[in-house]
């Protein structure tokens, strides 16, 4: 018996006669295979989670996703043999999670009849830390470089795409591909494969700190039995030869054992399996991963809005601005329009969206401030020919005000007649009313319409509409997962089955 021993297998055949050029364009040729592989991945990653708390549940991996995940490391591998992890073959890969024996690139993972329910919470990201860095060595990467206010990226192919591309261009050069380097190549990415299939939980047995270059992988592990060739039957009148040991009889009345002229090799581990897996049930368990995905998007959204909207709310239960200091030399200072709702049209839904508006002011002098709220043709009308500011906007926090000249109010404000709501008063003056769809605009002047003001003011809303931001995408998310473990659940179960 010759064991080598470790349950992942990688073997590759170097293909003859492979074309000068065809690698050139091979990275056209996969993109089917990539985009493939990238909702197959969506898939592993969402299986490798379930499978993680089977095994620490049940100390057993499911056998049904222990098949696909192997199979989609056996799809990924193929792929890269084909394209730029080894250029080892022109033979465009087959579109299945199966094992095909005639292709010149094989993966096979023994199923671990039993693993370690206390290793699962510490081989991916704790135990399998050293050998990331000698796949990030192998595989190579990107690395973000900061420096002050710059960030530069610098990627690496990797020692896999450096020898790759060193033996490409001897293909190119000379039409073939050298032994030296595919050897090397098939080393490395049988390291790679190795901590891949650890790191996705596949087997409790350390990936060995091992080169093993070559395209055969010394882990097959293989058994013969020999045995004497059978013996020739004997004739009338030939001599016996009494000296040869003879084989002992059977005890009477016992059956013969079967003849023991065999040769025995320990077959692929777990190839039957893979067929279970038909396409319906692969696009089944892709769907739903994908589900599952896009759901956690959500419920990551869905609790930041919440957290936001509970953060930015007052003990009123207002958002509200931050709070900032006007002042003018005129009589009075106005907001610009704000429209609620389309223009011209009535939007009902702006009370139940917006809720109340709020505007707080406290003259930083004396005297007492008037505050209103009035539609913004009424209130353009009231103050034409008025000396007043109009707030257009911010500027490194400060407000930045458009001055109309012109007089004091022919009439005091509370005495317009205009206002949707008004209040006045020394000391903090607090504003509120229900949001209806329509323009409004903001005044803040001294009842007496005297010049030169200057308030601390700030303005918020309630916004009921902030409260479904967030229970939309949750409802969402629910939604999605129910969709996504059904159709896992549909599709398991089955191929477990099988």
């Amino acid at each position: 018996m010759s064991t080598a021993g470790y349950p992942v297998r990688v073997d590759a055949r170097l293909d003859p006669g492979l074309s000068r050029w065809l690698w050139l364009v091979k990275w056209l040729l996969a993109i089917p295979h990539y985009l493939v592989l990238l909702v197959l991945w969506a898939a592993f990653v969402v299986l490798s989670i379930v499978a993680f708390f089977a095994i620490l549940f049940t100390g057993h991996y499911p056998r049904a996703i222990f098949d696909f995940n192997v199979g989609v490391l056996r799809w990924s591998w193929r792929v890269g043999y084909y394209a730029y992890g080894a250029l080892g073959t022109d033979r465009y890969p087959p579109f299945t999670l199966d094992e095909v024996p005639d292709y010149p690139a094989h993966l096979e993972v023994a199923y671990p009849e039993r693993l370690s329910r206390g290793l699962v919470l510490v081989k991916t990201w704790l135990l399998a830390l050293p050998h990331y860095l000698v796949v990030a060595f192998f595989a190579g990467g990107s690395l973000a470089l900061v420096s002050g206010d710059n960030r530069t990226r610098v990627w690496s192919s990797g020692l896999i795409g450096l020898m790759v591309l060193v033996g490409a261009v001897v293909l190119l050069v000379t039409g073939r591909y050298p032994q030296s380097v595919f050897d090397f190549v098939l080393g490395m990415n049988r390291w790679v494969l190795r901590v891949a299939a650890y790191a996705a939980l596949m087997t409790d047995e350390y990936p060995p700190f091992r080169f093993d270059p070559g395209g055969d992988d010394p882990s097959a592990a293989r058994m013969t039995i020999g045995t004497p060739p059978p013996q020739q039957p004997i004739e009338a009148g030939q001599p016996v030869d009494t000296t040869a040991p003879q084989a002992a009889a059977p005890p009477a009345g016992s059956t013969a054992p079967p003849p023991a002229t065999m040769a025995q090799t320990a077959p692929p581990a777990a190839t039957a399996g893979a067929r279970k897996w038909t396409g319906g049930r692969i696009v089944s368990v892709v769907a739903g991963a994908v589900l599952l995905a896009g759901s956690l998007g959500l419920l990551a959204a869905s609790a930041g809005l919440g957290v936001l909207n509970l953060a930015s709310r007052d003990r009123a239960g207002f958002v509200t601005t931050a709070s900032r200091t006007f002042a003018t030399s005129t009589s009075a200072i106005a907001s610009s329009a704000v429209q609620v709702g389309a223009s011209g049209q009535d939007w009902s839904g702006a009370s139940w969206a917006l809720g109340d508006a709020r505007v707080r002011a406290e003259s930083l002098d004396p005297r007492p401030v008037f505050i209103g709220v009035a539609h913004t043709a009424d209130a353009a009308a009231w103050l034409a020919g008025v000396d007043h500011s109009t707030v257009i906007g911010f500027r490194d926090g400060a407000p930045v005000y458009r001055d109309v000249t012109g007089g004091t109010p022919s009439v005091p404000p509370e005495q317009a007649g205009i206002w949707a709501a008004s209040v006045s008063g020394t000391g903090p003056q607090e504003l509120v009313w229900p949001i209806q769809s329509s323009d409004w605009t903001v005044v803040v002047m001294h009842p007496d319409g005297s010049p030169g003001v200057i308030v601390r003011a700030d303005a918020g809303a309630t916004l009921p509409v902030l409260h479904w931001l967030w229970v939309a995408p949750l409802v969402v998310a629910l939604v999605l997962i129910v969709a996504g473990v059904l159709l896992v659940v549909l599709a398991i179960p089955r191929a477990a089955r099988t």
